[in-house]
Parts: structure tokens; sequence; C-alpha cells
């Protein structure tokens, strides 16, 4: 996500160390101790402004969530929206480079995670980088529960497609798939991210799909 740089974001960030963290490495196993009470831990990996994970956190108070997200400016803006709003002590922030997630949990340590508008990266030469390759899967994989569950949406039908055929090869099952998320019964519970509304507002469709590992 691009946005202005913000140079309030970093002293804000630092500012409030018990809501997020840059350094996630030294809770890996340790993630319940960053909440009010033990519950199911869930991941946005890549949570931009934090509208998503605000809007999980407030629908789904029996779950921990955390928002993940390398960009210091998105991260701070998503702390800032979090604090002006109702306490949730089910929410955290992460700013840090989510690419290795075993860095950051430990095995089993995450219940659900969640791709939302991830970076398409087109160019055939750079599969690799699309999170929903099979080293990414087998990343999540090791960090999710046994049979854990991964969301994504998106409105990029090239990096749909990628993400269903990576799915299936990698044997992973799906629990359903939406060729048009708003028009459908899924969304009576959705929680929009920013993008999602952007491209909605303009009449494109938004591609969903949760799977599991087998």
């Amino acid at each position: 996500m691009r946005v202005k740089h913000k140079k309030w974001a970093e002293p804000l960030i630092e500012a409030h160390p018990e809501k997020i963290t840059t350094d996630p490495a030294q809770f890996k196993g340790k993630w319940q101790s960053r909440f009010a009470k033990e519950q199911p831990i869930w991941l946005e990996v890549g949570m931009g402004k934090g509208q998503f994970a605000i809007g999980m956190a407030k629908a789904h108070p029996e779950v921990n969530f955390i928002g993940l997200d390398v960009v210091s400016t998105v991260s701070g803006i998503a702390l800032k929206k979090s604090l002006e709003d109702e306490e949730l002590p089910n929410l955290q922030f992460i700013c840090a480079n989510g690419a290795g997630l075993d860095e950051f949990f430990a095995d089993g340590e995450i219940d659900r995670l969640f791709l939302n508008f991830s970076d398409p990266w087109p160019k055939s030469r750079h599969a690799k980088r699309r999170l929903t390759y099979k080293t990414f899967l087998a990343n999540y994989e090791k960090v999710l529960v046994p049979k854990g569950t991964i969301e994504l949406k998106t409105d990029n039908m090239g990096f749909f497609e990628f993400s269903l055929v990576s799915m299936n090869n990698y044997g992973m099952q799906y629990d359903g798939v939406w060729l048009d998320l708003h028009h459908s019964d899924e969304n009576e519970n959705n929680v929009e991210t920013e993008y999602e509304q952007k491209f909605a507002a303009k009449g494109q469709p938004i591609y969903k799909l949760k799977a599991h590992f087998a």
C-alpha cells in the first residue's frame, strides 16, 4: 500500500508498546500474554490502514486479533484509529516484515490467517513473491493449528486463479470459493477493507476463498 509518509507514525508506534511491537520475535510462543485473556488468535498479514483488523476485533470479541504490516506509516495509521476508537483488549498490531512468520510465532500458535488484497506480483518471474506461493503456504501451515484456515480476498482475478491452483497443488481443501463476494450470502457478515470498499464502489467484483490445510 503506497501512502504518503507520516512523520508522526513512528513516534506514535514507539509511544504505544502495549498495542504494537516492531520486534515480534520476542513474543514467539507468548502472544497470549499481549491480550486481556487467552482466546484463539487470528492474524491478518498486510493489514494496511487497519480497517479490517479493527472491524474484526469488534465483530469477534471471542478471538484475539493481530494485524501485521511492514510499512510504518500505515501501521501508525492503524494504531491511531484504534486508539481513537473504543477500547479493544483483543487487538494487537505488528510492524515488521511478515515473510517468515515462523520467526514471530510458535508452531500452531495461530488459529486463522487472513490475506486481504495482497500484492498480486503480476509478472511471471515474480511468482515466488506472491503470498500464496508454496513456500509461503508451508510457512503458514507451520504457525497455524492443525487443519488451520486461510481466508483470502482480492480484486485481482489473475492472483485469485494462481492462489486457487497453488493451494490445490499444496493439498489444501476448500471450504468456499466466491467469484462475486458482495452479491453472495457470504457477504452478510463480511468486514470490508479500505481497498475492498474502493474497488467495490467501482463495480469491481471481489473474489474470496476459504481453505484449510489437510
